[in-house]
């Protein structure tokens, strides 16, 4: 007996971009940002979890609201819009969920912190934990701090963040001086920050965390260059955007992201979690690509 896959499996009045899809026990859960239907910006919405047994991808539930935004002591009226989070299970068990509280349409986003709830199951009532820092308490705040994805790998847990903008103002002095002060508005850095980044602040980075899920365990390091540093690599025309996500499969390291394109998904491959990332190609792309040839084929017949 053939059994219909239903497509799409949210009902057509609910968004939940950036979808992170994990499997905990006989369940596969989504998590991800929460927007709301004719809303304003984006991610206005709390976090809200579906899930269904592996063994029926038809059998999708709605788990309820998991974390809400007025839980995070960070909480105001300039920095409310929860995005893109990722969920990873520790070492002792809980489920910890790593997520960064931004402002309205681009305004208090990108200065984090990058901050962490924890609850006993993965959809149920999760409660704020701490922001990432380093073992002074000093908060990460190396690049750019959004985006978060997070694996435990055989029991080292890694994060990945990171953000990247287009900059096309040109690399004289003239050029270089706007694109730092973009950065310093947009990313909330000082120019001494800014300039004593040698790969810039933008790209994807990751960090290596203690086993208490919060304390840095070595310093940040670049592993995709951004959109500005691209030109020249194998990452040129598909660069590093935003919406980190990581995978092991088979030993193989796969690091999804959103490109510069603003259409694609692409992905990254390498043995180790934390450097040597190569180019692997796009995944999906709703881009329409080809789609003018496609139809002066069609007028042709």
């Amino acid at each position: 007996m053939i059994k219909q896959v239903y497509n799409p499996y949210l009902p057509l009045d609910e968004y939940i971009p950036d979808g992170e899809p994990h499997v905990f026990g006989d369940r596969i859960y989504i998590f991800g940002s929460h927007d709301r239907e004719g809303g304003s910006t984006y991610c206005e919405l709390d976090y809200t979890v579906y899930s269904a047994p592996v063994s029926d991808l038809t059998d999708w539930k709605c788990e309820g609201i998991i974390y809400r935004a007025v839980q995070d002591p960070h909480y105001c009226k300039e920095r409310k819009q929860m995005y893109a989070p990722d969920v990873v299970q520790g070492a002792d068990g809980r489920y910890y969920l790593y997520y960064a509280l931004s402002g309205n349409a681009g305004k208090g986003d990108f200065d984090g912190p990058i901050s962490v709830a924890v609850c006993d199951s993965p959809a149920g009532k999760y409660e704020y934990y701490g922001d990432v820092h380093y073992a002074s308490g000093k908060p990460l705040d190396r690049f750019v701090l959004f985006d978060p994805a997070v694996m435990n790998d055989d029991g080292r847990i890694y994060l990945y963040y990171g953000w990247s903008l287009f900059m096309n103002i040109g690399n004289g002095k003239i050029g270089t001086l706007i694109n730092e002060k973009i950065q310093q508005n947009m990313f909330h850095k000082s120019l001494e920050e800014i300039r004593r980044e040698s790969d810039g602040i933008m790209g994807a980075n990751v960090v290596e965390l203690e086993e208490d899920m919060l304390t840095i365990k070595t310093e940040p390091r670049r592993i995709i260059s951004g959109i500005d540093r691209s030109n020249g690599t194998d990452f040129e025309g598909h660069a590093f955007f935003e919406a980190s996500s990581i995978r092991r499969i088979n030993n193989i390291y796969y690091f999804i992201y959103s490109s510069q394109a603003n259409h694609e998904l692409c992905y990254a491959t390498s043995k180790y979690p934390d450097r040597d990332f190569k180019y692997g190609g796009v995944i999906i792309s709703n881009g329409d690509i080809g789609i003018h040839i496609t139809v002066r084929a069609v007028q042709k017949k």
